[in-house]
């Protein structure tokens, strides 16, 4: 005969045990414990990083840098101000046929898209300053007010650079007919 053995049962009965009151330990640590609702308005979810300004005396200016999107949504800049400026509109940067590039009002404004970036850069889509107040110079600071499809506003402040600038014609309609003159290079964007 086999002698009984009295505590394998015990020793089945606690890893048994064990596994049951750990269950409730891993459901827990894979749940996800973001509970941080997301941003309501646009503009809580809009960061701007390399914010600059582009150092002018008078006439046009623009503003550059990367504006990123912490939100899940797509999220869409459509006008700024600034007290630099009597008019600032929202631009872009086209090339013509010829290769021959044309600045004008950006139709739509800035889509930034969900967790994604949106580049403001010379010879791209930019922030433009039109009808400075006075002049932007080297090393001051320049506030902006960002404002989005949902009615909110983000205002961030540049610092104003030294850049030689791009030489693109300036279309205020964004229908500049081909064989027409085209209007002098703008010195701002």
């Amino acid at each position: 005969m086999f002698p009984i053995n009295r505590t394998r049962p015990a020793v089945n009965f606690l890893r048994g045990a064990t596994a049951l009151a750990a269950v409730p330990l891993l459901l827990v640590a894979c749940s996800s414990t973001d509970s941080t609702p997301a941003p309501a308005r646009a503009a809580d979810a809009v960061t701007i990083q390399n914010q600059w300004i582009k150092a002018a005396d008078s006439d046009m200016s623009a503003a550059f840098g990367e504006l990123a999107n912490t939100g899940d949504k797509t999220l869409t800049v459509v006008s700024a101000t600034s007290p630099a400026s009597a008019r600032v509109e929202l631009h872009e940067v086209v090339a013509d046929a010829s290769g021959t590039k044309t600045m004008r009002p950006k139709k739509g404004g800035f889509v930034i898209p969900p967790r994604g970036s949106h580049a403001l850069a010379p010879g791209a889509d930019h922030i433009m300053f039109m009808g400075l107040n006075g002049p932007l110079r080297t090393g001051s600071e320049t506030r902006v007010t960002l404002s989005f499809d949902d009615g909110s506003t983000m205002t961030f402040t540049a610092q104003v650079r030294d850049f030689p600038g791009n030489q693109e014609n300036y279309v205020p309609d964004g229908d500049h007919q081909a064989g027409a003159p085209a209007p002098a290079p703008a010195p701002g964007a």
